[in-house]
């Protein structure tokens, strides 16, 4: 395979030395785009540009950062912008270095998707165990008050713009946008049932504008060189580049910006070089552990948002988990189902019973115990918890444990068979308890022995 490169946009400048300080940051041009949308730009013009670059959502939905803009309803109200940096989602990694290297182009982004939004309050709700991270931001959200970039009259003109960045408490589910406000708010982080969607009522009750830290990076550059500019890159309606965080059975595992449209293969084998020498690669996530398995044929496709969907699976976050042959994948399956069991917030039934049951018989398929029909049992489970959740966590379970066991069923047979035959073997040889044993025992009567 011929050498594969990086299209370094939002990462182009993550080596200058402390781009963290808003100085250096201006230096390499920071700052400009928010400018530029304020004091030259109407608010219907930076909406226009936005939605022209075809930017979709790179936290997982993929839905159109300038058409949910548009939503936002105009007037003279109190309207909200709300950062998600609370990247839980297993394998992604993405968001954590653009905040800890450019934060300034974060809190520039900001400002410009608020612009959008006629928005005059904004927050970053951070994942709690992000701490540097968050240090970071104050630091940052601190030097941009003083610059007068936020405030009561940012960069000079008449509007407002206050941000607060809000440290979380380690919930997955804090990262679903409703339970993200509600949070805010200073509840328990529980999804809300929709409609009313947060562009009409969201933070305290008002017109919501929420984005992913990389959808609102993107927003400077876009602003700055234009629409037909960023749709250079990429292909159809997956334009703009991508941070994809590869993690897993690789050689060099890390985040790489890409350009939209390169195959995934170039990706894996490309950028983080394949697996270790002699083994092969089993199956793989392509948008973090929530996405449906894809196998090895599937590498050769473009990786789009359409055709990640094509495959049956989606892009995601943009996280790519990659499993060797030596991944037992009931292990991986039973630990996943683990780990959304855990985060469940346990609001609705078909994901608190769903991926309750689904642990329990993945833990009997893992000890043997289990027979096939068991497994049309785990799938039958998998397909009544999808659709039917207020949030999508139980589908983020589900998807993935759905397409584990109908692409991998003859592993999950042989691993109950094998299970069970190493349970009988050990059954065999275990000792038999002797008369003084049982003399000893609280179990038998005194005449025993």
């Amino acid at each position: 395979m011929s050498e594969i490169r990086e299209t370094k946009v939002l990462t182009a400048n993550l080596g200058v030395p402390d781009l963290e300080r808003i100085d250096v940051y201006e230096q390499q041009g920071g700052y400009r785009s928010a400018r530029k949308a304020l004091l030259e730009m109407t608010q219907d013009e930076v909406l226009e540009e936005l939605e022209s670059s075809g930017l979709r959502g790179r936290g997982g939905a993929g839905f159109s950062m300038g058409k949910k803009a548009s939503f936002i309803p105009k007037g003279q109200l109190d309207k909200y912008l709300c950062c998600n940096a609370d990247e839980s989602e297993p394998g992604t990694f993405k968001d954590r270095l653009l905040m800890q290297r450019n934060p300034h182009l974060l809190i520039e982004g900001i400002v410009i998707g608020a612009v959008a939004a006629g928005a005059n309050r904004a927050f970053i709700f951070i994942r709690g165990e992000y701490k540097l991270q968050a240090d970071i931001l104050d630091k940052a959200v601190e030097e941009a008050y003083e610059k007068g970039y936020l405030g009561e009259r940012i960069f000079g003109s008449s509007t407002p713009l206050e941000l607060v960045v809000h440290r979380g408490e380690g919930a997955y589910i804090c990262g679903e946008e409703s339970a993200l406000l509600d949070a805010l708010e200073g509840k328990r982080g529980n999804p809300r049932l929709k409609p009313p969607f947060p562009a009409n009522q969201g933070l305290y009750q008002g017109p919501t504008l929420i984005n992913n830290v990389e959808t609102l990076c993107n927003t400077p550059v876009i602003i700055e060189k234009g629409a037909d500019w960023y749709k250079q890159f990429g292909v159809g309606n997956s334009t703009g580049t991508k941070i994809v965080s590869v993690s897993g059975n690789v050689q060099r595992p890390g985040n790489y910006e890409i350009e939209l449209g390169i195959t995934a293969r170039e990706i894996v084998y490309g950028l983080a070089g394949g697996p270790l020498p002699g083994r092969e690669i089993k199956a793989w996530f392509p948008g973090g552990s929530s996405a449906p398995v894809l196998l090895p044929q599937d590498l050769n496709r473009p990786y789009t948002f359409e055709s990640m969907a094509e495959a049956g699976s989606m892009l995601g976050s943009g996280a790519i988990i990659v499993l060797d042959d030596t991944v037992p994948i009931v292990g991986i399956a039973l630990r996943l189902a683990e780990f959304y069991r855990h985060e469940s917030c346990g609001k609705c039934v078909p994901c608190r019973e769903g991926t309750n049951w689904t642990v329990k018989m993945l833990d009997r398929v893992d000890r043997g115990e289990a027979t096939p029909m068991d497994l049309d049992i785990v799938a039958s489970v998998q397909e009544n918890i999808i659709g039917n959740c207020l949030c999508v966590l139980g589908d983020s379970m589900a998807m993935p444990v759905g397409s584990m066991i109908a692409k991998f069923r003859d592993e999950f047979e042989a691993h109950i068979e094998a299970a069970r035959a190493k349970a009988d073997a050990e059954a065999l040889v275990a000792p038999v308890p002797s008369a003084a044993d049982l003399a000893g025992s609280p179990y038998v009567g005194p005449g025993v022995g």
